[in-house]
């Protein structure tokens, strides 16, 4: 007997801000540049990319690649896409180990 596999893709269960903010947030907790630049894609994917491309000015196509898993967005793209996902970056001490 054959199993059949479908392949799961996070956004689709982004469907609200309070998904996001947990999904970032397991993302940031990662301290992995690169994961959190994918995670990114993934949340702008959930919003739409093409909603996302206008809001910020970029491309369909450059955002893509900056937040594929091996994108490098620069940071300014990361800000962009982050105020067009309505995602704030804060900073804060960390606790004492």
């Amino acid at each position: 007997m054959t199993e059949k596999l479908t392949v799961f893709d996070p956004a689709e269960g982004l469907d609200s801000d309070e998904a996001v903010a947990m999904f970032m947030a397991g993302a940031f907790e990662t301290n992995d540049a690169g994961y959190i630049a994918h995670a990114l894609g993934v949340v702008a994917r959930a919003k739409g990319m093409a909603q996302i491309a206008a809001e910020t000015g970029l491309s369909r196509e450059q955002l893509y690649r900056s937040f594929s898993e091996r994108g490098n967005p620069t940071l300014k793209t990361t800000l962009a896409v982050m105020k067009a996902l309505g995602i704030e970056l804060s900073a804060k001490v960390p606790a004492a180990h």
